[in-house]
């Protein structure tokens, strides 16, 4: 089955072609960036199997030219521009809908053309973002409040427009929340400055450095090999009973139980300094259910193994960053 992943060097991306090609899928990578050398280790014995196409998915009549020279029955739309800092929105504005607007609407377009088995749109929490706040639990059925940013503007639109055009072009069609991403190949790219509260812990981890200690709260995080997992069960699922799903683990951590976590994953880690406020603190818990009843989802990781498995990942490829 030839299945498209835009993105597919990038964070999510690169997780979700290896977890495709383990699966059998015959992947074709589309990303503005070639695989740097991280993603050919990390690929291993399966990077030759991928097919690395480089192209700006700005580029209309670059990916509406992918319909004749490529084989394509499934498509995982996750390239995306990360943006969460203000001052970066505000010069880069244009630039986020450009990437995250009109490149989803040249992928759909795509879709229609090749007659799309299954279209997946990687969509983000963020378009919960004016619900969001402690001990919400955040579900698909919950009233959106238009967001405000517009990275989550963007993801929100490109969401009603992948079901929209499923509808008029008579293709499937699934958007997938992320609640909380974390792990391996989480790096700083062109189009992701910056990075998860986990990837900065980790990193001084690794580096034998202190840890400041977050302030009191409660956590929502889920595994990058997870949320490729997902999306796969979303790819293939047969018959997916809903357009919108929220991916992510639906478990909860508090403050003392990360980092007892880190403890585990790392013994003699230090915490010190005064507990720092995180937004992902406020983030609310992304609630899984209709993803784990509907598509049988199940995650493999906990706080707890996801560290000790992100921490093993970073020594075994030398990623101190």
């Amino acid at each position: 089955m030839p299945t498209l992943v835009t993105g597919g060097t990038g964070f999510i991306g690169s997780n979700l072609v290896k977890v495709l090609v383990e699966k059998g899928h015959r992947v074709i990578s589309l990303d503005i960036a070639p695989p740097d050398p991280l993603v050919r280790r990390y690929l291993g014995p399966h990077f030759d199997d991928v097919t690395w196409l480089q192209a700006d998915i700005t580029d209309r009549q670059a990916v509406l030219a992918l319909a004749d020279s490529h084989a394509i029955e499934k498509i995982a739309h996750a390239a995306v521009y990360t943006v969460v800092l203000e001052d970066v929105e505000r010069q880069q504005a244009a630039r986020i809908f450009d990437i995250n607007l009109a490149g989803t609407v040249n992928l759909l377009e795509l879709a229609a053309a090749v007659d799309c088995a299954r279209f997946v749109y990687v969509s983000s929490g963020g378009v919960y973002e004016s619900l969001r706040g402690p001990g919400v639990v955040l579900k698909e059925t919950a009233g959106l409040v238009p967001p405000s940013s517009t990275y989550s503007v963007s993801k929100y639109a490109s969401e009603l427009l992948t079901t929209r055009y499923s509808h008029l072009h008579g293709f499937s069609a699934v958007s997938v929340r992320l609640g909380g991403p974390y792990g391996p190949m989480e790096r700083p790219t062109g189009h992701r400055a910056v990075m998860s509260m986990l990837h900065r812990m980790t990193g001084r981890a690794v580096r034998g450095e202190p840890l400041q200690a977050p302030a009191p709260a409660v956590w929502s995080f889920t595994h990058a090999l997870d949320l490729a997992a997902g999306i796969a069960l979303a790819l293939d699922h047969p018959a997916p009973g809903h357009d919108v799903y929220n991916l992510a683990s639906g478990q909860s951590c508090t403050t003392d139980e990360l980092m007892t976590a880190f403890r585990e994953a790392v013994p003699g880690v230090r915490f010190e300094g005064a507990g720092f406020q995180s937004r992902a603190s406020s983030y609310g818990i992304t609630d899984a259910t209709r993803i784990k009843e509907d598509l049988g989802f199940h995650p493999q990781f906990d706080i707890a193994s996801g560290l000790k498995q992100y921490i093993a990942w970073r020594r075994e490829f030398d990623y101190t960053d």
